[in-house]
């Protein structure tokens, strides 16, 4: 039991960095589950355009991406039993995004994630049943029709959402749709280097263009270039920190893509913005747009400015920002920065389920509201770097965005309601 206590805290502008020697895989492997968990081989896909029926768990102040990990603690008698049954069958269930809206209703995304089960753990204990679980996101999907069954669970017939691959310049644009011989390397005209895909070794495939002889200029092309716009993301978030990792980023667009709606600190409206795009080139441009147009990070209730973007880091191989659940099953998207202001801490500090291991944790609130936002981590191993970070949760920050709410793209509206 802890004895509470509050300590006003703000980090100095003026600290150096620690260099990283923590090892990054320990995070992502989620240890503070337990061991022994039983583990699933496979995969199920679902055909893009089809439609399917899944089972439905409501999740609030998370939005799930392909392709990032999500751990849960299930005890809810009706949940322990819709996963096993699941389990028996495909493994795989919806995750829609959830938040009051009084009155005990609530009010769900239109688009969601599939989630298929990779890991799980079984435990009795006086007779409660409970469950962990690690699973991954999937694929995309809009609900089209929802209905309870008679044991409770929600069921949800959805849409699987495709991904849809545009070429990489605008059509008509180029010399060869005009030249019965193709686009040639010639004297006069500037060459340029358009992506085609990847060859067997995995490299990418580059024609030469003659851009100055075109109907349109370099930056044109360069708009309808998921590869380029890549590096122009990368770039960015380089020029946040250049203690970012990005080694272990996806290779392929529609990959990079979801990494980037996965990592970067938005508010669920934008994530759910960016996760209704349906086809990677757009997708990455307004991610591009979202990443230079990102500034400082405040409290979501009183404004407070808590980080600076320049001390975001990657604390885990799989980026800034992990998905873990806590004892109580509450799931915090929980981002990693050096340094941060305006904190209260509570309590003291303890090793006790922590998701960093070697890292002591202890609560974190604004200090101008109370506002529960994460945990400072300090080393308890000596020799450890960094000494010491925070982790701050996607849902208690709010960045700071210079753009024009009449260009908001994809906004996902509110599913049919349940019968």
């Amino acid at each position: 039991m802890f004895v509470f206590s509050a300590e006003i805290v703000q980090d100095s502008d003026g600290e150096e960095c620690d260099a990283i020697n923590f090892d990054p895989s320990l995070p992502a492997q989620h240890q503070y589950l337990g061991e022994e968990m039983d583990e699933f081989s496979g995969r199920t896909y679902h055909e893009p355009g089809s439609h399917v029926t899944l089972p439905l768990l409501m999740r609030p102040d998370l939005v799930l991406v392909p392709g990032q990990t999500l751990p849960l603690h299930l005890f809810r008698p009706q949940i322990v039993s819709m996963i096993k049954n699941i389990i028996e069958k495909d493994r795989t269930f919806g995750l829609v995004n959830s938040r009051s809206t009084g009155n005990h209703n609530q009010l769900l995304a239109a688009i969601g994630t599939t989630v298929e089960i990779f890991s799980m753990k079984e435990e009795n204990e006086a007779g409660i049943c409970t469950l962990r679980i690690k699973a991954t996101g999937r694929q995309r999907f809009k609900i089209k029709e929802l209905r309870r069954q008679v044991d409770g669970v929600l069921m949800a017939t959805v849409h699987v959402l495709p991904e849809v691959t545009l070429p990489s310049h605008p059509e008509g644009s180029l010399l060869s749709c005009y030249h019965k011989f193709g686009c040639q390397a010639t004297t006069h005209g500037q060459l340029d280097k358009i992506s085609t895909g990847k060859n067997r070794l995995g490299k990418t495939k580059c024609k030469k263009v003659a851009i100055s002889l075109s109907s349109w200029p370099r930056w044109v092309y360069q708009q309808y270039n998921p590869y380029v716009l890549m590096e122009f993301i990368k770039k960015e978030l380089k020029s946040w920190s250049d203690t970012l990792c990005l080694d272990n980023v996806p290779k392929t667009p529609t990959e990079f893509s979801f990494w980037v709606a996965a990592n970067m600190p938005l508010d669920d409206d934008l994530r759910l913005q960016v996760l209704g795009i349906d086809c990677p080139t757009q997708r990455l441009r307004r991610e591009l747009e979202i990443v230079r147009k990102c500034g400082a990070f405040c409290c979501s209730e009183c404004d407070t400015k808590i980080a600076e973007k320049g001390d975001l880091f990657s604390m885990s191989l799989d980026g800034p920002l992990g998905a873990y659940v806590n004892p109580n099953g509450c799931v915090h998207e929980t981002l990693t920065f050096y340094r941060a202001k305006s904190f209260r801490l509570r309590g003291r500090h303890t090793t006790e389920n922590s998701w960093f291991p070697g890292y002591a944790w202890t609560i974190a609130e604004c200090a101008q509201c109370g506002n529960h936002l994460g945990w400072r981590f300090t080393a308890v191993k000596r020799g450890l770097s960094p000494s010491k970070f925070w982790g701050l949760t996607r849902k208690a920050l709010k960045p700071t965005l210079t753009y024009e709410e009449g260009n908001d793209h994809s906004k996902a509206c509110s599913p049919p309601t349940p019968s």
